[in-house]
């Protein structure tokens, strides 16, 4: 037995309480089958589920059940165990509750792009609530979910509260909120599922939606955005991402297929992952990372096929500009007629100091949706035009179905087909790969049906600017609902996406990859072209961090075939490919020569060029130079992007005086943290998760310093506070032989939340070694790292 397992089960006991539910304490080569229970009758009325939990080292939950819903059941109770502070929070937000127990005041941030105060939350959900999108949708037979969907979440809820209503929480985050209590409803957790669907939109532009007002006589213009403005302010955030890398047989010594997949994701907050393991015999086999109160895979594998995400770039909403008719409130639709806004008064409780207050705050609408007030998008409300916008994410509530589907997939081929039939992949591109040794890249995610000739023909004057700068076509809303709406494809799960036919995908044999670039290219060979803008650009230049994890698979394969360690091996490689680029001809010593700090120059002169934990500080120097560079809207390179040398521009490190500033900057920077720049990178560059030691890593800043490990913090300075995003569950796994997988997997900031848990920071650690987890796949593999098994029979 490893030592830390007597440990381990003490921590467990303690968190789990052994109230309504029989435990068997198990050593390492114990058979779970054969283990005694001891059962306690069960407190919370819930339906007949009967399920099995068997957890091994790091906490991870293998749970099995003859059902799907029994399986909802464990998955619902053992996230609850794992993640109470961070679940509960999220279902507080799905209730519009956030200003009732937290106060109106304070920002709460999803970490993946909404960003927006309690009281800006709890309108758009509490409006949500009063319009009864998330009821609707659950009683709409083809943008609605299935009837299997349906009774896993009820048993989730059942698991949930089963927890909740046997078990004190330890947690100091959430220990003292009374408003925690055994009620979550199934309606509290569909809400939850649904305000995912939309972080690449909707809850985006939340305090553009909470914030539009009409405007009065006394409404000043505001200054109009600069090109620049406008691009940045609609560009994915580069820190919502992911790289994903899957390499077919006839590039891989197994000769089947590979994965190696790292989705860069919030340490803290509602996007977190858990990892389990789902059984239902003969239906259910499947392992990988859920976001918090998901029960399904998102990213993982079963015994055929493995699959990653990384955002994509395609929009999931278009707006529409519409012209006043007499007030700002009123608008001109097709055949010269006029209509007037929705005004939807919502009436949100608040906690003040003199008690629980109601607050009113005013949304508007059209049939398209929210109307926003965002000038710094050109998309003002004023006294001539204002703008609306339909979300294709908002119509739906199929997420769950789709996910669910995919975990039964047996071939990357069979994967798209069922991502295709749940038609509610959100805002995420696939690589998959398959025994067979196919691999797949797509972009199927939601995406409004408007064709370029669509957008064509009915974008607005500021439309086609906002299209032409950042390929979101702003439409005529005066047609609407006419010539201007949305198309359907035949071949759609449901009217206004785009089908399968007119998005882009490839399967091959060789590799393809993704590093949030768009969809043009998928290998270093391969282009797919021709499909709407809206999904993404074609002939435009790639991030540093694609070229590097291209550079990856491109420089194994010249001296050989990618093998199951070869491929795991890049995660941990940490090339900083910026460096690389801004090294040749002596341009970045040159640079750094300029700003007469000798001593600094000469260690970043002798920097190995690579972000491990172990480099010197000239990591963390370049780091920030390219940080402060782009703060400053600095060019860097002479050479600009040509899409004839896709791989090598931009490059040529420019030495302008601004550039030179702002290595100058960087370096003063880093020594205000390590004066004589002795130290390691590591030693700069920490974990920074709740209850985390603070264990040195390395990986660096990702598109801006060319990083495929990319990690970086929220706090402030992105390089040398300590890290709170990023690589999160990253797996490599291969397929050998007929039945065997190799598989390696790492949660960066570990299972369990509660920094009282000894699985809270471990996987943390290893991450700092560049360690692996060898998850745990087989019944004997389980059986050689059981900590403990949990019987659920409620």
């Amino acid at each position: 037995m490893q030592p830390n397992l007597t440990r381990a089960r003490a921590a467990l006991a303690s968190l789990l309480l052994l109230s309504p539910i029989a435990v068997v304490a198990s050593s390492a080569a114990a058979t779970p089958a054969a283990a005694p229970a001891v059962t306690a009758s069960a407190a919370a009325k819930a339906p007949a589920y009967d399920v099995t939990i068997r957890i091994t080292e790091h906490g991870i939950p293998h749970i099995r059940s003859n059902t799907l819903p029994g399986m909802a059941y464990g998955a619902g109770w053992i996230t609850t165990a794992e993640a109470t502070c961070n679940l509960m929070d999220t279902l507080l937000t799905a209730r519009g509750e956030r200003s009732l127990y937290e106060g109106p005041d304070a920002t709460y941030k999803d970490n993946v792009g909404g960003s927006a105060t309690n009281l800006e939350w709890d309108t758009l959900v509490t409006d949500l609530h009063d319009r009864r999108v998330v009821e609707r949708l659950l009683a709409d037979p083809v943008a609605g979910p299935s009837g299997r969907a349906k009774a896993m979440v009820v048993a989730e809820t059942a698991g949930i509260n089963a927890w909740l209503a046997e078990h004190e929480i330890t947690d100091p985050a959430c220990a003292d909120d009374e408003w925690i209590k055994p009620d979550v409803t199934t309606t509290d957790v569909w809400y939850a599922f649904y305000l995912a669907q939309l972080i690449s939109s909707t809850t985006r532009l939340l305090p553009q939606v909470t914030g539009a007002t009409p405007p009065t006589a006394a409404t000043r213009p505001a200054p109009t955005p600069t090109r620049a403005q406008l691009r940045e302010a609609l560009e994915q955030d580069d820190r919502f991402g992911s790289n994903a890398t899957a390499v077919g047989g006839d590039d891989t010594s197994t000769r089947r297929g590979m994965i190696l997949g790292n989705p860069h994701f919030p340490w803290l907050g509602r996007y977190r992952f858990t990892q389990m393991h789902l059984t239902v015999p003969g239906k259910l086999n499947v392992a990988g990372g859920a976001l918090t109160g998901f029960p399904a895979i998102n990213i993982g594998f079963n015994k055929d096929v493995a699959w990653s995400h990384t955002v994509s770039t395609g929009y999931r909403f278009t707006p529409y500009q519409y012209t006043t008719a007499g007030s700002p409130t009123s608008y001109r639709t097709a055949g010269g007629g006029t209509a007037e806004l929705e005004r939807r008064d919502v009436d949100v409780q608040v906690r003040t100091d003199a008690g629980v207050e109601t607050v009113t705050r005013t949304l508007w609408r059209t049939p398209q949706g929210y109307v926003l007030n965002a000038p710094s998008l050109f998309m003002g409300w004023t006294k001539d035009s204002f703008w609306a916008f339909r979300d294709a994410n908002a119509e739906h509530l199929r997420t769950f179905d789709t996910f669910l589907s995919m975990n039964m997939a047996s071939s990357v081929r069979n994967l798209l087909r069922r991502q295709d039939r749940g038609g509610g992949m959100p805002w995420v591109n696939t690589i998959a790969a398959d025994r067979a040794g196919d691999v797949l890249y797509a972009d199927h995610a939601v995406t409004p049906n408007v064709t370029d000739a669509l957008a064509g023909r009915c974008m607005t004057t500021a439309g086609r600017l906002i299209f032409s700068v950042a390929g979101l076509p702003g439409l005529d809303g005066t047609r609407a609902s006419t010539g201007c709406a949305w198309g359907t494809d035949q071949d759609a799960q449901r009217p206004g996406i785009l089908g399968p036919s007119h998005l882009p995908e490839v399967v091959r044999r060789d590799w393809v990859m993704n590093a949030n670039d768009s969809y043009w290219t998928p290998n270093d060979e391969v282009r797919l072209t021709g499909y709407p803008r809206i999904i993404g650009c074609e002939d435009c230049e790639r991030t540093m961090r694609t070229k590097v994890v291209m550079a990856y698979v491109r420089d194994r394969l010249e001296v050989g075939r990618e093998t199951p360690r070869t491929l795991a091996s890049h995660e941990h490689a940490n090339r900083v490919y910026a460096a690389e680029v801004a090294r040749a001809g002596g341009r970045l010593d040159q640079v750094c020569t300029a700003t007469g700090l000798t001593a600094a120059c000469q260690v970043l002169h002798d920097w190995d060029g690579r972000s491990d934990a172990t480099s010197s500080a000239g990591a963390a120097i370049f780091q920030e130079f390219v940080w402060l560079a782009d703060q400053r809207d600095v060019g860097l390179w002479e050479v600009p992007f040509s899409a004839a040398h896709l791989l090598t521009t931009p490059r040529t490190l420019s030495t302008a005086q601004p550039v030179v500033d702002a290595m100058a900057a960087a370096i003063t920077r880093v020594t205000d943290r390590d004066p004589d720049l002795s130290g390691t990178y590591g030693e700069l560059h920490r974990s920074g998760d709740r209850g985390s030691a603070g264990w040195p890593l390395g990986g660096g800043l990702g598109d801006l310093s060319g990083d495929a490990n990319a990690v970086s913090s929220t706090l402030g300075d992105p390089v040398l506070d300590p890290v709170t995003r990023g690589s999160s569950y990253i797996q490599a796994i291969a397929f050998r032989g007929r039945t065997g997988i190799d598989a390696r997997t790492i949660l960066t900031y570990s299972q369990y939340e509660d920094p009282a848990s000894p699985w809270s920071d471990d996987q943390t650690e290893m991450f700092s070694k560049e360690q692996w987890v060898r998850f745990p796949w087989t019944a004997a593999q389980i059986r050689d790292q059981l900590v403990e098994v949990v019987h659920l029979a409620p």
